[in-house]
């Protein structure tokens, strides 16, 4: 049986379905039902499950974007960086393997060499390096809490989405802003996500960090030029002039724009899809007409 923690939020509740599309018992906990950000009801929580396994899918990325983070800092930093820890300490008081969803937005940039960033490159957008935002920050603190944690997979989770026109779908957000940033990501297909972590511990993979995300990166203009092909041709995009114009008409702390190497993650069996493959295969299935209405809380949100 599996535990999942924040099965509400947009990540937590893709991890839902695809349990449920698989057919392995789960149990969703929000902080509704539990405070699992307390040590001793996480303890009693896990114990109670008997739990085979934990999912931490709950953090706190602010709304409608990680600007709401400036202002809610202890939310943030609690959600991102003290619950992995205490999360931690409760699966090892007790022997529980689990998994946690971190973030590639503790880069930005590519490597000096070109290549995108591997598991073992020191993250370069984080308080460490004084340039980040502070959802940013806070990730690379929760993961620093977990280096040296044993029997602990961390994924990487970058920019996610699919063909469900939703809020926090990426393509969902390039449809609707009125101007858009000029940027070079790797990003990733929520479902895929969800069901590579899924087999992590199902074909039991070595315990460790991963780049989730699907193999490539993308600009921000290609995608539109993708959207304008597959799904509405007749949609016109605009683009702000450059990073600094976007910084002072929309932004209030800076963006993390990376490329990253899942080729560990590849090494293992598990298949990420060609990321403008997973682009067009969303938009050419692009659903509105199903709006699912959430109920999310923050701390429930990655």
């Amino acid at each position: 049986m599996i535990l999942l923690l924040g099965h509400t939020g947009y990540v937590g509740s893709a991890f839902s379905r695809e349990f449920q599309r698989r057919d392995i018992t789960f149990r969703g906990i929000s902080r509704r039902d539990s405070d699992y950000t307390r040590l001793d009801p996480l303890i009693d929580l896990i114990r109670d499950s008997k739990a085979d396994f934990l999912v931490n899918a709950a953090g706190y990325t602010g709304k409608p974007n990680v600007d709401a983070c400036e202002i809610h800092k202890s939310e943030c930093l609690h959600g991102n960086a003290v619950l992995p820890g205490t999360i931690r300490e409760a699966c090892e008081a007790i022997g529980t393997p689990w998994g946690h969803v971190s973030s590639g937005c503790i880069y930005t940039g590519r490597r000096e060499d070109g290549l995108g960033f591997t598991e073992n490159d020191t993250p370069n957008f984080c308080f460490r390096t004084d340039n980040c935002s502070w959802y940013s920050g806070c990730k690379a603190l929760g993961e620093e809490i977990l280096a040296d944690s044993e029997s602990t997979y961390v994924w990487r989770l970058r920019i996610p989405f699919n063909r469900e026109d939703t809020a926090r779908n990426y393509l969902s957000k390039i449809l609707r802003y009125d101007r858009l940033l000029q940027a070079e990501n790797s990003i990733a297909h929520l479902d895929e996500f969800v069901s590579a972590c899924l087999d992590c511990w199902i074909k039991r993979v070595p315990f460790g960090t991963y780049n989730v995300t699907n193999t490539g990166s993308v600009t921000t203009k290609r995608i539109t030029e993708l959207i304008q092909k597959h799904l509405s041709p007749e949609k016109q995009f605009n683009f702000f002039a450059d990073e600094a114009e976007f910084m002072q008409i929309a932004a209030k702390t800076p963006r993390s724009n990376c490329v990253m190497d899942n080729s560990k993650l590849l090494a293992t069996g598990i298949p990420m899809r060609n990321v403008e493959d997973a682009i067009v295969r969303s938009l050419q299935g692009w659903r509105t007409e199903k709006r699912e209405a959430r109920s999310e809380k923050r701390e429930d949100v990655v």
